[in-house]
């Protein structure tokens, strides 16, 4: 052990966020040491701050200071179209890329039996309870295996609800190159051209 014991708890710790493995954590931690008055201590004020204030929200599963969330809350959002996510980063992405003025619903996860998460384990249920005020529900899972069984066991539980039911385009991304592209992508591209 290199540090005192509360400095190596603070990368092991680090060390358990997506995208940090134990070397990044350990720069981490020596940066926030470096600039502890500029960095860590509002950092730990703010992560305080955030113990206290952060909610799941009641309606969608977004996170916020306040439940419903301010996306739930805004009378401007239509209640047309609901855009089904995996998780929250997936509704952030969606709101920075500036889809509308659209609602979202969490499902906190993909249906996947050999990690033992099933359709209690997600927020299903809810969407189920949530789809008659909706015209459309848009499925937005990622497109593995996992993804596509969960859009086709809720397509399956939402079969006679009265509400239209699609999913995002597959295919080509915008500035893609064919050569760089799988297989895979490049069928369902194929299958799902449009007219020009």
């Amino acid at each position: 052990m290199a540090a005192g014991p509360e400095i190596e708890q603070l990368i092991q710790l680090l060390a358990r966020l997506p995208g940090l493995g134990p070397r990044s954590a350990r720069r981490a931690v020596l940066h926030l040491i470096k600039k502890k008055d500029q960095l860590m201590l509002p950092l730990a004020a703010a992560l305080d701050r955030a113990v206290e204030t952060v909610k799941v929200c009641e309606v969608c599963g977004n996170v916020d200071t306040r439940s419903p969330c301010s996306i739930c809350a805004d009378p401007r959002r239509s209640s047309g179209m609901l855009i089904v996510v995996e998780d929250v980063a997936d509704l952030w992405a969606l709101e920075r890329a500036g889809v509308g003025a659209v609602k979202y619903h969490v499902l906190g996860g993909v249906l996947s039996p050999l990690d033992g998460i099933g359709p209690d384990d997600l927020s299903i249920e809810a969407l189920l309870r949530r789809a008659p005020e909706f015209s459309e529900i848009v499925l937005a899972v990622n497109a593995t295996v996992e993804g596509q069984t969960t859009a086709h066991y809720i397509t399956d539980r939402l079969a006679g609800a009265g509400v239209r039911i699609t999913r995002l385009a597959h295919g080509v991304p915008v500035g893609g190159e064919l050569d760089y592209l799988d297989e895979g992508t490049l069928s369902q591209a194929l299958k799902a051209r449009t007219e020009m």
